[in-house]
């Protein structure tokens, strides 16, 4: 039903095209082959990946307007569902409408043209955490307490395929950065110093933290600063922002009230030959056994929901990840897409350990949904 009334606002070309191209088998690309390519940026190797987005693009973004045109439970007719849509379709419409790419001149007008598309889809993540909101206050509540399945794994593929087009975006157009900073090639950081971004992250964290309670934990770092390896700075500070803040804000709320000095928040930075791995340590009181297994699903948060302001459309695009239940399940994708995990151990009434696997390797290939 859902897909028959998308159909009707979209013109029948349109749509056999859409389908035509979502049907297509995906390509997927590691990190390897990212920093590999991408480290001779040549007029010849940007035309070569001008001409694989010009391709690769509109298969994965053609796969997510069908995703989108058949949710359950009446999400895909959510107006902030729709709107979201109409983001892929215009930037479908807009990637399947530039002419072969041939010389360096098309690949220019390509690259400006992707990075538009990329700025388009910078609201998705609260626009469609604005959709879940619209369709929770919908549907009967014996439905929203039970695990609805079909729309967690929608999401996650949805996210996924997100990270990546935005990393594809990306990768190519910082690969046209005339004054590129040392050691990076595009996105990626050939020598990153995971101490010294899980520092910026968890200043930023803490800045956060005082911005909204007058006071911070302290936040203690051991690993060795002159250690690094190849990753993705960008995706290293969003992953460890997220969980730093979650342990800041447990710790705070746990010692608000006390006579004692907030323990610190604890992080050791491990260097193993497969992964390089994180581990968050907080003595926030932990997360009780039930909730634990809810917190990688899309409707669970720790936090106060801010959307009970039940914000319109407009307003949508100021939200943050925080509170919505979006900022774990998401970090855990992003650690997935370069072949990481995350996974989170609770002691209830003592406090929580994260730990962040980041793949050394840099060899796996994405994730295609």
């Amino acid at each position: 039903m859902a897909v028959k009334k998308a159909c009707e606002t979209m013109s029948k070309n349109l749509v056999e095209e859409v389908q035509r191209w979502g049907s297509m088998k995906q390509t997927g690309v590691s990190l390897r082959y990212m920093m590999e390519f991408g480290s001779k940026p040549t007029e010849r190797n940007l035309l070569i990946s001008a001409q694989f987005l010009h391709k690769e693009l509109p298969i994965r973004i053609a796969r997510r307007v069908l995703d989108l045109d058949s949710l359950p439970y009446g999400l895909s007719e959510k107006p902030a569902v729709l709107k979201v849509r109409d983001w892929y379709l215009d930037s479908f419409r807009d990637v399947r409408s530039f002419p072969d790419i041939k010389d360096t001149n098309d690949e220019k007008e390509f690259t400006d043209m992707i990075k538009a598309v990329k700025v388009r889809h910078n609201n998705v993540v609260p626009m469609m955490a604005l959709g879940v909101k619209q369709l929770k206050k919908s549907l009967n509540p014996k439905i929203v307490n039970e695990d609805l399945v079909e729309i967690h794994q929608f999401l996650d593929r949805f996210y996924l395929s997100r990270i990546g087009l935005r990393m594809l975006i990306g990768q190519h157009v910082e690969l046209h950065n005339p004054n590129p900073p040392p050691h990076t090639v595009g996105y990626i950081h050939t020598k990153m110093s995971p101490v010294e971004v899980i520092r910026n992250a968890s200043e930023d964290a803490r800045a956060l933290c005082f911005r909204e309670y007058g006071s911070a934990p302290d936040v203690t770092i051991y690993g060795d600063p002159t250690f690094t390896f190849a990753y993705v700075p960008l995706h290293l500070h969003l992953m460890v922002f997220e969980l730093v803040k979650n342990s800041l804000r447990a710790v705070q709320e746990r010692f608000m009230d006390s006579d004692k000095v907030a323990p610190p928040v604890r992080i050791v930075v491990a260097d193993g030959i497969e992964d390089v791995t994180i581990k968050i340590s907080d003595e926030g009181g932990g997360i009780r056994r039930s909730g634990l297994r809810k917190i990688f699903t899309y409707l669970y948060s720790t936090a106060g929901n801010s959307f009970d302001s039940d914000p319109d459309l407009e307003t949508a695009d100021a939200i943050t990840m925080a509170g919505y239940g979006y900022g774990i399940p998401i970090t855990r994708l992003y650690a997935r897409y370069f072949g990481g995990d995350l996974q989170i151990i609770s002691m209830e009434g003592y406090g929580t350990d994260a730990y962040l696997h980041l793949s050394r390797l840099g060899d796996s290939q994405e994730p295609l949904p």
